[in-house]
């Protein structure tokens, strides 16, 4: 069920919107879609991604289907508080590669006036929830789930296989590396 922030906007206030989903299921295309927004409504927009992600661009949040927004690379959340001070509306992507306290400083920024959208897996390649997203969605005002497309069968997908036997965590990549698929085609990796 999508619950945007277009459905209801809270005024005088500020509030965290969580945008999660598997690989390739648009979870950057939405971000960049909703910052794009703001950014035609004159509001001041700062978007963050985490220094690990240097898959496409070190300076630019980039969707799948190559969709940019500039973005400053952090090394870690408190970093962001460095930088939003100005900012109206922020963006962070990749989430899931911050470690828990990307809860408390997207809280500390909604507390503070600020809207905060916040894009990342909700689980990681072995369908485990891949943390810090469970608790940013647990504190999240507006909740949307992208959906895939099961490169197997077709149907919505909803897991992310890896094709790789590397069992490190934290594997950035794409799709020479993962793929989306439903829950009926989805192979969890044998345990260790």
């Amino acid at each position: 069920m999508d619950t945007s922030a277009s459905h209801t906007i809270p005024k005088d206030t500020g509030w965290i919107e969580v945008i999660c989903g598997c690989m390739f299921s648009g979870k950057t295309e939405e971000l960049i879609r909703r910052l794009r927004r703001a950014q035609i409504a004159k509001q001041k927009v700062a978007v963050f991604k985490p220094k690990v992600d240097t898959r496409y661009s070190a300076e630019h949040i980039v969707s799948h289907s190559e969709q940019t927004l500039i973005s400053y690379a952090v090394k870690d959340a408190a970093d962001i508080l460095k930088t939003s001070s100005d900012a109206q509306v922020i963006g962070i992507d990749e989430g899931q590669f911050f470690k828990g306290d990307l809860v408390n400083v997207c809280e500390q920024l909604a507390n503070s006036g600020k809207r905060v959208i916040v894009a990342g897996l909700d689980q990681d390649y072995r369908g485990k929830p891949f943390e810090p997203m469970p608790q940013l969605l647990a504190v999240a005002e507006y909740i949307t789930k992208t959906l895939a497309i099961c490169m197997v069968c077709g149907n919505p997908a909803d897991r992310t296989q890896r094709k790789t036997a590397q069992q490190d965590r934290v594997l950035v990549g794409t799709k020479d590396i993962y793929e989306a698929r439903c829950r009926r085609c989805y192979e969890p990796p044998a345990e260790n």
